[in-house]
């Protein structure tokens, strides 16, 4: 009974870092989305290792913390 309930509340503390991982695609679209929605016409995001050197603002990390999305404002 205890390893039952061990194996459980693991796999239940597991869960939340599952559910992070997103894929780059789905959540490139919801930013986009959002960016749009707050009336923004001109603007890029786009998707890249997390270690590059870009110019714009990072938004948000995908893949399992292994690319990031950057907004870059204007054309």
């Amino acid at each position: 009974m205890r390893k039952m309930a061990l194996s459980l509340l693991l796999a239940l503390a597991a869960t939340p870092a599952l559910a992070q991982i997103k894929d780059c695609g789905e959540l490139k679209a919801e930013i986009d989305a959002k960016i749009t929605n707050n009336g923004v016409q001109t603007f890029t995001t786009t998707i890249v290792e997390k270690d590059a050197e870009v110019d714009g603002k990072v938004v948000g990390t995908c893949d399992g913390g292994t690319k990031k999305i950057v907004y870059k404002r204007g054309s």
